[in-house]
């Protein structure tokens, strides 16, 4: 099950929470720098790694209430275990790690098992689980459930070792990611998209594995403790986004092997009514948000520019030209394109959280690598002609520098473009360049033929059950989140939970949207407020429910109030008591 693993200690200037970095090497803007830029040490590669997983997820700015109001970023000394990890009948291995504080409490042993959020790499969920866990004494595993940022070089036929640092096909032993490509192939290859094995599907799996690897893991940190085993470790499933869909499929795993679960913003696609798959409502927007959000007033700042806004109004014309929208103008196109999102379920409140979608063309890099992957397409045959490599300053493709391979461990989010790897859209033409590759995807949703066929057999095999009887669960949402709508995925999930008679409780939280760390920017920290609180607070009331029986809270819509500019408060989070 488990191969390459590795260990290594972290004391000193070099902890597990931020490898020495602390809240103020976290806040630069400047990523660690590598001595080598084409050769970076293990070292290197992990602080960086650890950087850029924090930035990602968390809101670090000052006022943000980050290490004043909620989160601790005390050095954590400790050991790491690493390997990789493979389900019996997947093409590619994955990364687990097991952080074990070396305060770990062995009266009281406990595990957070934290898959990644997005596509993102093993250490994807650090701000997530363990600022909660490891401050506590409780061990924390990570899985990049099947994804992460072990990209691979085509071109020059390198890929990422066990270590982080880049090796040669046919020299090093211990690739983490070789995908099957045609000879000739040439760009980047990425596990999510390329890997054959539709990760999405074994999510639950993957975290339960993640899991199993944690035990392994304290036996050796500790064996005078040894054996520990489900029976006599509390283990509890955190994680946000896609590592909160994961933690809802593991949860409805057979066995007492899990003891509670906190999902955040979740992804997942469930019976329940209202449940929709993240790339039906991903190829809808990518298409119609565009254009519905010229309609609205007083979008959030940045990212829509007047260049985009330009772009935007191209799209109205497109839509309405293949009788999608209606309008003879681009007012009335816009007024259309925004009453048929509001016909499909989305509101307001994330059509305008979603400009940061629209801005960074996120709905397109989206739906491009999760077509692949619920295909189980590998390289060169992307049934929409996309595929990734580095880029020109005019958008050719050629092949990467040494550098830029070097660091994609760190910088890369599993999910280009980004970290020197762009997106190839061999279907853009003008006068709208994207809709003729969108319009392809979409069609593998809605469409017939062999394609659509094989993406949607590999979607509905990421729907999910029912949490397993007996297992608290705890649910948080944003009401404003535009990536991952509530209506579309948590609600339809808690509710279908709760009809089972299931122990599924949930706070919709006011003026919250989907991405953290993005509040540093001043029109965002303005209108919202940050989500990790509300889950640091749910894993706070799961313990309490562990230890002493207390009750889950009941379902609350928390009344926030929005910072307007100020420093974070406790009133403005308004935590239930």
């Amino acid at each position: 099950m488990f191969s390459n693993e590795l260990r290594s200690e972290h004391r000193g200037n070099d902890d597990l929470l931020t490898a020495g970095l602390g809240l103020a090497g976290l806040r630069s803007l400047a990523p660690p720098a590598f001595a080598d830029a084409s050769a970076p040490t293990v070292e290197e590669l992990r602080r960086r790694a650890l950087w850029g997983s924090w930035r990602g997820i968390a809101d670090l700015a000052p006022g943000g209430g980050y290490g004043d109001l909620f989160g601790d970023l005390a050095p954590v000394p400790g050991r790491e275990y690493s390997a990789y990890a493979r389900l019996p009948g997947a093409h590619q291995p994955h990364r687990v790690l097991a952080q074990v504080p070396d305060g770990f409490d062995t009266s009281r042993r406990c595990v957070l098992v934290a898959p990644a959020s997005g596509s993102r790499g093993i250490y994807g969920a650090v701000s997530v689980a363990a600022a909660w866990g490891l401050p506590r004494g409780c061990a924390v595993v990570y899985t990049d459930k099947g994804a992460g940022s072990d990209y691979f070089d085509l071109d020059a036929q390198m890929g990422v070792r066990a270590n982080g640092m880049v090796g040669a096909l046919g020299e090093a032993a211990d690739l983490a990611f070789v995908p099957d490509a045609p000879v000739n192939a040439s760009g980047v290859a990425f596990k999510h998209a390329h890997s054959r094995d539709n990760p999405e599907a074994d999510w639950g799996r993957h975290v339960k594995q993640a899991a199993e690897f944690a035990l392994l893991a304290l036996d050796q940190a500790l064996p005078q403790a040894a054996p520990f085993t489900f029976a006599n470790t509390r283990v509890i499933a955190v994680g946000i986004s896609n590592g909160g869909g994961a933690v809802l499929r593991a949860a409805e795993m057979e066995g007492d092997w899990l003891d509670a679960v906190v999902a955040g913003e979740p992804s997942v696609l469930s019976s329940g009514a209202g449940s929709r798959a993240l790339y039906d409502y991903a190829t809808e927007a990518a298409l119609l948000m565009p254009c519905a959000q010229l309609h609205m007033a007083d979008l959030p700042q940045p990212p829509l520019t007047a260049a985009l806004q330009a772009g935007a109004a191209v799209r109205c014309a497109t839509l309405a030209a293949e009788g999608v929208i209606a309008g003879a103008t681009p007012a009335a196109q816009a007024r259309s394109a925004y009453e048929l999102m509001l016909d499909k379920g989305w509101t307001d409140a994330a059509l305008r959280a979603g400009a940061l979608s629209t801005g960074f063309d996120l709905w397109r890099a989206v739906a491009a690598g999760y077509a692949s992957a619920y295909g189980r397409y590998g390289v060169g045959q992307h049934p929409c002609g996309f595929s990734f490599a580095a880029q020109n300053p005019d958008f050719s493709p050629r092949a990467a520098t040494a550098a830029e391979r070097a660091a994609w461990i760190a910088d890369g989010s599993g999910i280009p473009p980004g970290a020197g790897v762009g997106l190839l859209d061999s279907k853009m033409q003008l006068p709208d360049l994207t809709y003729p590759g969108l319009k392809c995807l979409r069609g593998l949703w809605d469409g017939q033929g062999e394609d659509a066929r094989r993406v949607q057999a590999g979607i509905e095999a990421t729907r999910a059950g029912l949490p397993r009887s007996g297992l608290p669960v705890m649910v948080v949402h944003g009401t404003d989140d535009g990536l991952i709508p509530p209506a579309f995925s948590s609600a339809p999930y808690v509710a279908a939970a709760k009809a089972a008679g299931r122990e599924v409780n949930y706070w919709q939280v006011r003026h919250v949207q989907h991405f953290d760390g993005f509040l540093g920017l001043p029109d965002y920290g303005a209108r919202y407020l940050p989500l990790l609180p509300y889950v640091h607070a749910a894993l706070d009331r799961v313990q309490a429910r562990l230890d002493k029986g207390t009750p889950l809270p009941a379902d609350a819509v928390i009344q926030t109030t929005p910072r307007m500019g100020k420093p974070l408060s406790a009133e403005n989070l308004a935590l239930p008591k």
